[in-house]
């Protein structure tokens, strides 16, 4: 499984990259989670507003931060 975190650096963008890599953690499974800083990168990626979300390819957050039992369940819904 292929996590993103797209946003660059800001305070909200680093609070979903721990709720992320927290879920991954609590769910035990095999998942690699990159994140993307790279203005150009983000908008390419269709993300408009930070931070983003992406699980194996498809979009599943922007412009907020969800709740951990929110990301576990876009998780396994690629699963």
């Amino acid at each position: 499984m292929e996590i993103k975190v797209l946003g660059p650096g800001c305070k909200n963008c680093k609070a979903l990259e721990k709720t992320v890599l927290e879920a991954v953690a609590e769910l035990n499974i095999d998942a690699s989670v990159e994140k993307v800083e790279d203005p150009g990168k983000i908008v390419e990626a269709g993300v408009m507003m930070t931070p983003g979300l992406i699980i194996n390819g498809k979009i599943k957050s922007t412009g907020k931060v969800p709740k951990k039992d929110a990301v576990k369940k876009m998780i396994q819904e690629e699963l």
